[in-house]
């Protein structure tokens, strides 16, 4: 199946596209830059991300599948092919985690001794490049694992598919797609930044500590050996939580001066919200399920649930389903692999409604009602 149309565009029936550049974005201060700096900081170290991401990429593993248009035996093998794990991972969640950072997933087809396919498995999309041709159109596709380069032809030898590329829309790349991670890189930033800020003031007996001033009363100034054994043993026996509201004896004219925080200093506390609000919304996860003051929009749970379901969750699945079967279609023509819906826990009141409403219709035939339901 030339669904990549390489032959059409050597033929000059497409325009010519610009070459692969990459997908990497600008580094602002010391936010993370490379994809790999991204997840790290942003998914591996921050449990706002990290949450967000396992909330969206579980639920779209955890989805229904079913497959149509094809034989049940043929339909039985697509789905059990798209539910194995292949080497411990789950595809369609693996998928989705790709899909939703990177903004790409890639999908190596590998076959049997029969020549049909046994395993599907999901590259990793930080080490997949594009390879175009001399129009810009994608030709093959590089694996890189450190010195090793792998090149990966979208097709075998029978015009069949071997690599399923799906990507999310990106503006400005014709290769690549736009993940979230990058977008969510300044407020995972704020939001480190802020914990490791709460970290050092706990480290401190949660107060900024206050001024120690020497005024013996002739004006004059203590020696560095004094200034220096005057500060270890500041922190020896007054510095950090250990040691929080221990007195202090003070000699020699050295007076203590107490300080606190100032309205502007204590802004830290709703940067950090208002960050972790950033993050949530990168993810497309509503607050209110990640426990978030504030932003509360939803009357309740369930709303917000349902709304991650409607607006995230089922659109990603929705995205994964037809990028698989369009690759497997060149194996099984026809296939159809979609979200069962009728089996998705949050949508159940909705089903429940349409059900209430279809069955008061007094207009419509038993029939006409089957096809209604089934249909929806």
């Amino acid at each position: 199946m030339k669904w990549f149309g390489t032959k059409a565009a050597r033929d000059g029936a497409r325009p010519v596209l610009a070459r692969a550049w990459g997908s990497g974005g600008v580094a602002l201060g010391e936010w993370p830059a490379s994809y790999e700096a991204q997840v790290r900081a942003g998914v591996i170290g921050n449990p706002i991300a990290q949450r967000a991401m396992r909330l969206v990429c579980e639920a779209a593993g955890a989805t229904a599948l079913k497959v149509c248009g094809v034989e049940p035996e043929a339909a039985a093998r697509v789905l059990g092919l798209v539910n194995r794990c292949s080497a411990g991972q789950a595809l369609v969640e693996t998928l989705a985690c790709h899909l939703l950072l990177h903004g790409n997933g890639y999908v190596q087809i590998l076959a049997g001794a029969d020549g049909t396919p046994t395993e599907l498995y999901a590259l990793r999309p930080e080490r997949v490049s594009v390879e175009a041709d001399a129009r810009g159109w994608p030709a093959a596709y590089l694996y890189r694992v450190g010195d090793s380069v792998t090149r990966l032809t979208p097709e075998d030898g029978a015009g069949r598919t071997s690599i399923i590329h799906l990507k999310a829309l990106h503006p400005l790349d014709d290769h690549y797609g736009l993940g979230c991670v990058g977008a969510a890189a300044g407020a995972v930033a704020i939001h480190n930044a802020a914990t490791v800020w709460n970290k050092a003031l706990l480290d401190n007996a949660a107060r900024p500590s206050g001024a120690m001033v020497y005024d013996p009363g002739d004006g004059s100034v203590m020696s560095p050996e004094q200034f220096e054994r005057v500060r270890q043993e500041m922190d020896a026996a007054f510095a950090g939580a250990a040691n929080a509201g221990r007195p202090m004896l003070l000699e020699g004219g050295l007076n203590w001066k107490a300080l606190s925080l100032s309205p502007a200093e204590m802004d830290f506390v709703g940067l950090k919200a208002a960050a972790a609000r950033e993050i949530a919304l990168a993810f497309g996860v509503p607050p209110m399920l990640l426990g978030l003051p504030g932003d509360n929009t939803y009357a309740n749970y369930r709303e917000a649930n349902r709304a991650l379901w409607r607006q995230t969750i089922l659109p990603l699945v929705a995205k994964l389903c037809a990028g698989l079967s369009q690759g497997l279609c060149s194996w099984w023509p026809g296939a159809r692999v979609e979200a069962d819906l009728d089996a998705v826990p949050a949508l159940a009141e909705e089903r429940a409604a349409l059900w209430d409403r279809v069955a008061a219709a007094d207009f419509l035939t038993a029939e006409e009602k089957k096809a209604m339901l089934m249909i929806a």
